[in-house]
């Protein structure tokens, strides 16, 4: 009798790797899935180590450039950022993650998909949303809320144990105290000694920023050109006569990453609210996101309406709230970012930014689709705008708090 198949989302660690041998041992086959995004990873390690468990294959997609430029780019452009602070680093990488192991399930004609979050946290409501999202028949199968897992599974010491009678390779090496999720737009770092707030991060927990006191000790300069909001190029100096002129998405962002991160730019250390109604804290570095982003906020002010810019901020912190919670495919997200995206149409230009000691500041910035009128706006010129009309319409709006003032009066 033929077995049914289940793509299981892969990490190489000891609880993808416990899941597998788990869901083999139910009569399962199982096509373990690994998305390269940019993570530090040793994919042909973890092949070997899931084929040596039994899995009977293992799919590794590159999806670096898919992951740049339709999720973080985007990002970028419509202005995310969750709870004010938060770049959204892992959730976007859910549904282009997503995207790529349903394709992989249909082609295959998986019956189920498998994954590794935990019960608590946000990545299965990611996960499972994006899922069904894309394939409304298919089913996910989410160990750690299963019963017959989790109460055999307390935790580490349990998987470990486990691992050792299954003959699963368990890495020499001691495991950092805290979690990390990795790929090229970011790294996070949560649970463990990080748990407690008031605790001070341990030294050397950051691996793509340098502490202020390693970074750089002279300014960095670079040119970012927008257009339609989307970052499209980056003018960095060389040393030599002639800037280096990236296009590239993918390269662009690896390179502000090794720059902001040798400057110490794009780290936080923040509390959140999870979509499940827990409050976590979260540690972040972000370095060519925030970069990108700080650039970015900057060219909307310049280049947009007032009012079109504060109805904008709106629908961001909406698509932001979407994002985090696992909403990218949901229908309000796509009437959302077609507003957003709607938005950025005058949105070109270039901003010059200067990156040191952890900060990312503006120095200028040019737009040919700017409402910016320098005649207007001027001391020196009148430029069509005649000063009487200021005194009506400063009288319009005192109206309003003369009452107020009579009234207050009134009621001492």
């Amino acid at each position: 009798m033929a077995r049914d198949l289940i793509i299981l989302a892969y990490s190489g660690g000891l609880d993808t790797s416990c899941i597998l041998k788990w869901l083999l041992q139910r009569n399962y086959d199982v096509v373990c899935y690994m998305a390269d995004i940019g993570q530090n990873e040793d994919f042909e390690k973890a092949c070997q180590k899931a084929k040596l468990i039994g899995a009977k294959d293992v799919i590794v997609e590159d999806l670096r450039k898919e992951f740049v430029t339709n999720y973080m780019l985007p990002a970028i452009q419509m202005g995310l950022v969750y709870e004010s602070r938060y770049y959204l680093g892992t959730s976007l990488a859910r549904p282009c993650i997503s995207v790529s192991i349903v394709n992989a399930a249909k082609r295959l004609g998986a019956k189920y998909i498998s994954h590794g979050a935990t019960g608590k946290g946000n990545d299965q409501v990611r996960f499972e949303l994006s899922v069904y999202s894309l394939w409304p028949e298919g089913k996910v199968i989410a160990p750690w809320r299963l019963p017959e897992f989790f109460n055999r599974f307390q935790g580490r010491s349990d998987l470990i144990e486990y691992a050792k009678k299954e003959n699963i390779p368990v890495a020499a090496t001691p495991k950092a105290p805290w979690s990390t999720d990795e790929n090229i737009m970011h790294i996070s770092y949560e649970s463990g000694v990080l748990e407690d707030p008031s605790a001070i991060p341990p030294t050397g927990i950051y691996k793509m920023t340098r502490d202020l006191q390693q970074a750089e000790q002279y300014p960095s300069v670079i040119d970012i050109t927008f257009e339609k909001g989307l970052p499209v190029s980056a003018q960095i100096p060389s040393g030599q006569e002639k800037a280096l002129i990236i296009t590239d998405p993918l390269v662009l962002v690896e390179t502000l990453n090794k720059l902001g991160g040798q400057h110490g730019v794009g780290r936080i250390d923040i509390v959140e609210n999870r979509f499940l109604g827990l409050k976590s804290r979260g540690l972040y570095e972000t370095p060519a996101g925030t970069i990108l982003h700080v650039a970015h906020l900057d060219l909307e002010a310049y280049a947009l309406d007032k009012e079109v810019l504060r109805i904008k901020k709106y629908l961001q912190d909406k698509m932001s709230d979407f994002v985090y919670n696992g909403f990218w495919f949901s229908p309000e997200a796509f009437y959302t970012r077609k507003c957003l995206e709607i938005s950025q149409e005058s949105v070109s230009g270039t901003v010059t930014v200067q990156i040191f000691q952890g900060n990312v500041s503006i120095l200028a910035r040019k737009s040919e689709t700017s409402l910016y009128n320098k005649d207007l706006v001027s001391m020196d010129i009148a430029g069509g705008f005649s000063p009487e009309d200021s005194t009506g319409f400063i009288n319009i709006n005192a109206v309003r708090l003369k009452e107020y003032a009579r009234f207050t009066s009134a009621a001492k």
